[in-house]
């Protein structure tokens, strides 16, 4: 049952007026005073113009996402140049952190340090060029199946149902344990080649929402190719999904890399993340307490994922706006109970104040 003595009170507004822009009043009446508080005004947010429209705006978890993983790609980038030679074996083995070698040693002699570093390249590498497949091939069987409808359609959308029924992770195992050189090329080829059927699925939903669009029956009438209409009428309106997706890939691809690497079918030769964490695990580094060897690897692709992924929820926030509206409406909401709550403890304080006073 609503408290009897917690009325709220709508003010008469004028013809044709943003509901955004009107004060929400609580009014708290107690015997013969009357509390009133005012709600913040909900300010609505500029409406943002041309390619702006599609970016996420800035806020606390985007920016802690851009701070995780542009600090990744730089360790990426420059930290190869600025330590020792990830291969080199010529210091003391299983040396735990130092001044010299701030993450130690492994069990060769060799800089984890630097092998972290040069572990970073790769891995990223192998997420990037996997993504970048994945949306490739999602983007050809999504968008031309859901644009060009019939029997192409039926086509495509049979080949994407078979791939969602595959396993992905024994069907990636079962690919690398038959492959005799198994580069990072390889490997990235082989994650992004198993791993673009979901994002189809959703890409084609919304190139058959948006190819009964005006400006697309335009172009369409108006003789424009195919090819034309989808990368220049349709594709533009993809761009915030498809980042999302393209994020979501390199996060997949990461860490089904490294697991594939901890299993021993990573790539031949090479140095990432989950190969550092394969050899931790058979030199029993857990067990001899070579904390140095297989924290910072774990760590650095838990924090790449944390990154993107962060980043990734602001980019769904820019699709879905209700996702951001929802919880701001909600703060907003509880703001509002703990003013009334607030005023109506401070209010009867004064009451009983007054009463005090006026008793003789």
């Amino acid at each position: 049952m609503p408290d009897p003595n917690l009325v709220k009170v709508a003010p008469t507004l004028p013809e044709q007026v943003d509901i955004t822009d009107v004060d929400v009043l609580i009014v708290q009446q107690s015997g013969t005073t009357t509390a009133r508080i005012s709600v913040e005004r909900g300010n609505t947010p500029k409406t943002r113009k041309g390619f702006a429209r599609h970016l996420p705006r800035m806020d606390v978890k985007l920016g802690i996402g851009l701070f995780l993983t542009l600090s990744i790609l730089l360790f990426a980038v420059f930290g190869p140049l600025l330590t020792q030679d990830p291969r080199g074996y010529d210091n003391p083995t299983m040396q735990a952190p130092t001044a010299q070698h701030l993450l130690g040693t492994n069990n060769l002699g060799a800089d984890v340090l630097a092998q972290l570093a040069e572990g970073a390249r790769g891995s990223i590498l192998v997420g990037a060029t996997a993504g970048l497949i994945a949306i490739v091939l999602s983007l050809f069987f999504g968008i031309v199946a859901g644009y060009r409808g019939g029997f192409t359609d039926e086509v495509l959308s049979l080949i994407t149902n078979i791939m969602l029924v595959i396993p992905g992770l024994p069907l990636v195992i079962v690919v690398a344990a038959y492959l005799q050189n198994r580069s990072m090329w390889m490997i990235a080829l082989v994650l992004g080649a198993t791993s673009w059927a979901g994002s189809a699925v959703v890409l084609r939903l919304q190139a058959r929402s948006l190819r009964n669009r005006d400006y697309v029956s335009a172009a369409r009438t108006a003789g424009e190719k195919t090819p034309r209409i989808i990368l220049v009428e349709i594709l533009p309106n993809l761009l915030p999904l498809l980042a999302a997706q393209f994020l979501s890939a390199v996060v997949l691809s990461v860490l089904s890399e490294a697991g594939l690497s901890y299993l021993g079918l990573g790539p031949s030769g090479s140095i990432t993340w989950g190969t550092m964490l394969n050899q931790a695990a058979q030199q029993n580094a857990f067990h001899v307490g070579a904390w140095w060897w297989f924290v910072p690897p774990g760590l650095m692709i838990a924090l790449l994922g944390c990154g993107l992924s962060l980043i990734n929820f602001s980019i769904d926030e820019t699709i879905n706006p209700r996702l951001k509206a929802a919880p701001e409406a909600v703060r907003q909401v509880r703001k509002a109970e703990r003013d009334a709550k607030k005023a109506a403890k401070e209010n009867g304080g004064r009451t009983a104040s007054v009463r005090e006073g006026s008793t003789p």
